[in-house]
């Protein structure tokens, strides 16, 4: 059995003077990050490898954190057009989360355009939730018609935080925002649950892709923003196994506590039980032996 490839690519000149990712230099992340993970040599053949033409694909991006420590558009809107460029059709990408507050907070501006790159929340007029509940395993949820009706691929853009219950949040917990109760799935460190999410079908029949954004990484008393535990990491992390991203993202997110002289998450009696879960399940592989990681800079 062969090993699950993660790709971590950080980029040199990657901070404009505003404070912002610049968004050219993180297109060019998107297409070495691609590039490495698919084996393709061009970025069309890259994209053609994960998805249709014609696939409707819907970006979840985490804004719970405000404009401070969430997945932002000078991250997600990059991805968004580098695909549109790339063998996708701008019209059928579309940004969401659960609200369009939240989406707003965090810096975008919802939009419907016919031919542009969409941004909405499952709170816009026309969306909603799905009526009938989805019962599978120890989760029952409504989920947003988003993910149910308008995509038929999804991406998961996740900010990569350390989580009070969790350990870890990042690609795999990001779909709590695509059910109606996530307040439900909070006991035991979030174990199973989180697991058992992606393992439902609105998740697990249309997920291709993890991208953890980890540019700035709440590595401690997350996953509210604390600027003195937050760090510039400055990278993208690429799987097409969502359980082997996480547990990269864990990975890093253990690093910058140990450069800050913290405990291990496991020490604090945290450590993300959920990822064992769904490795277990099937869903992807936890053992570190079975993931291959791959750290690029770009100039």
């Amino acid at each position: 059995m062969g090993v699950s490839r993660v790709i971590i690519i950080k980029a040199e000149n990657l901070w404009a003077a505003n404070g912002a990712a610049d968004a050219a230099v993180v297109a060019r992340m998107y297409a070495r990050g691609f590039a490495l993970l698919t084996g393709e040599r061009d970025d069309a053949g890259a994209v053609a490898s994960l998805f249709r033409p014609g696939d409707r694909l819907g970006i979840k991006v985490n804004t719970i954190g405000g404009k401070a420590i969430s997945t932002g558009p000078d991250v997600s809107l990059p991805l968004a057009q580098w695909l549109s460029r790339n063998g996708l059709q701008e019209k059928n990408v579309f940004i969401w989360d659960r609200t369009a507050r939240e989406l707003g907070e965090a810096g975008y501006r919802t939009s419907a355009a016919r031919g542009g790159v969409k941004v909405f929340g499952t709170d816009t007029a026309g969306v909603g939730y799905e009526s009938e509940l989805v019962s599978h395993l120890g989760v029952g949820s409504l989920f947003s018609k988003v993910q149910t009706e308008f995509a038929t691929a999804s991406i998961s853009l996740a900010i990569l935080k350390d989580h009070g219950l969790a350990g870890v949040t990042a690609g795999m917990k990001n779909y709590f925002g695509a059910i109606h109760n996530p307040n439900k799935y909070h006991d035991s460190h979030c174990d199973p649950f989180v697991a058992e999410v992606f393992d439902t079908p609105p998740v697990k029949s249309k997920h291709r892709l993890s991208v953890l954004d980890a540019l700035v990484v709440q590595f401690h008393k997350g996953p509210a923003y604390h600027a003195r535990w937050a760090a510039k990491f400055g990278g993208l992390v690429f799987s097409l196994d969502p359980v082997a991203a996480d547990c990269v993202g864990w990975t890093i997110i253990e690093r910058l506590r140990a450069a800050a002289g913290l405990p291990t998450l496991a020490g604090e009696g945290r450590a993300p039980a959920y990822l064992a879960t769904a490795a277990k399940m099937g869903l992807g592989r936890a053992d570190p032996a079975a993931i291959e990681t791959v750290e690029e800079t770009i100039s």
